[in-house]
């Protein structure tokens, strides 16, 4: 017994040591995240069906294909931002475009965020910048990628479920 917790405390503090060794934590971990919300996301846009792109739960809230709109353009913009490299120069998305455009375009747009975060280091988190109005420090902004990505795959599920279709997150 005591051998086998000796074992356990001892890959505890090997996993530990590797992890203190990481360089550029915060940049490494934003780049983790990246490939479960690509799939995800791009999972639950292409599940709901082309003719609810134009679905809106309540009169205030937006459409499906404005939501997929807003996802593009948000990464984008915050990818860029966070990583300090240029934003794609794309054509502008309507949410009245079709379906395989919008899917192809936050495809692209999550293409674009896994290629400027591989630049991504640490040593800039503390610069400020402008981003959604406001002078913002890359760490913020950094933070706010991945937030972003998960609300926006929590909204997306939503207006699946609204629509009887299962998000791919509660697939078993």
């Amino acid at each position: 017994m005591k051998s086998t917790f000796f074992v356990a405390a001892l890959l505890m503090l090997a996993a530990s040591a590797a992890l203190a060794q990481t360089k550029d934590p915060v940049s490494s971990a934003l780049r983790e995240v990246v490939p479960g919300r690509l799939k995800n996301t791009v999972a639950a846009i292409e599940a709901m069906p082309a003719d609810k792109f134009n679905y809106k739960p309540t009169p205030d809230q937006m459409t499906f294909g404005h939501l997929v709109v807003h996802m593009i353009e948000t990464n984008n913009a915050l990818c860029s931002k966070a990583a300090n490299v240029d934003a794609p120069k794309v054509e502008g998305f309507k949410e009245t475009d079709a379906k395989d455009k919008l899917v192809g375009g936050l495809k692209a747009s999550f293409d674009f965020c896994t290629q400027a975060l591989a630049k991504m280091d640490d040593s800039k988190l503390g610069e400020t910048t402008e981003a959604m109005g406001m002078k913002l420090t890359r760490a913020r902004i950094a933070l706010g990628v991945a937030s972003s990505m998960a609300d926006h795959y929590a909204e997306a599920a939503m207006y699946l479920r609204l629509n009887g279709v299962m998000p791919p997150g509660a697939k078993k």
